[in-house]
């Protein structure tokens, strides 16, 4: 990649430019760059600096533009495509829009949850695909994964939407069903004892007086 040849010689050298020097091979390629505004072709000021710095005539350089710069970043770590076929232990998942949608919600809410997404699931959703001719976002997804998935699906579900948590169930038979709380422990003897109190009282505080009381 032309590009980034321009910005490792910048790089190794002092003075923060490519020279023509050691681009002289690619020197219409790097021209093309500079027409599509990724990188920056030194001035006659630059140029002049430069060639007292090399004690010789440069007669051109370059470095990338921000735009450039930015390209190279991305480019360096945006997600590598996802293999066609399932790696071991990998089931293949083909999401519609709206559940993608909310499955990236469910993976941005991760710092904020208390069940967060599992692991490495953030990744794959990062790297899932759009399939051409079916409109379907591939993802190849782990047993731990998928239940997460569905999770986050019950999650949407609970909030408004159910189209998302019902298709996955009926195409991949995975499902979210919490568990039922536990039930609330015994009273101890201080609580029965309020309680008491409160059934022999009124509202104002009164005593409510037993039958055997009133019989008395």
């Amino acid at each position: 990649m032309v590009l980034q040849a321009v910005a490792e010689r910048q790089e190794a050298a002092g003075h923060g430019w490519a020279l023509d020097r050691d681009l002289r091979p690619v020197k219409q390629r790097v021209f093309n760059l500079a027409a599509r505004g990724l990188v920056e072709l030194a001035g006659r000021e630059d140029r002049a600096e430069l060639s007292a710095w090399e004690g010789r005539a440069v007669r051109w350089a370059a470095r990338p533009t921000s735009c450039g710069h930015d390209l190279l970043l991305y480019s360096r770590l945006r997600p590598q495509p996802v293999p066609d076929e399932p790696g071991p232990g990998l089931r293949r998942v083909e999401l519609i829009l709206a559940q993608m949608t909310a499955l990236r919600l469910f993976v941005a809410l991760a710092d904020r949850l208390r069940l967060p997404p599992a692991d490495g699931l953030a990744e794959r959703v990062r790297a899932a695909r759009r399939e051409a001719g079916t409109n379907r976002h591939v993802l190849y997804l782990s047993p731990e994964q998928m239940e997460s998935v569905a999770y986050g699906f019950w999650l949407h579900r609970m909030s408004g939407s159910a189209l998302e948590a019902n298709r996955f169930a009926r195409d991949y038979n995975v499902a979210h069903d919490p568990a039922p709380a536990t039930e609330a422990p015994a009273c101890t003897p201080s609580t029965s004892a309020a309680i008491a109190r409160r059934v022999a009282c009124g509202r104002d505080g009164t005593h409510v007086r037993s039958g055997s009381d009133q019989g008395a």
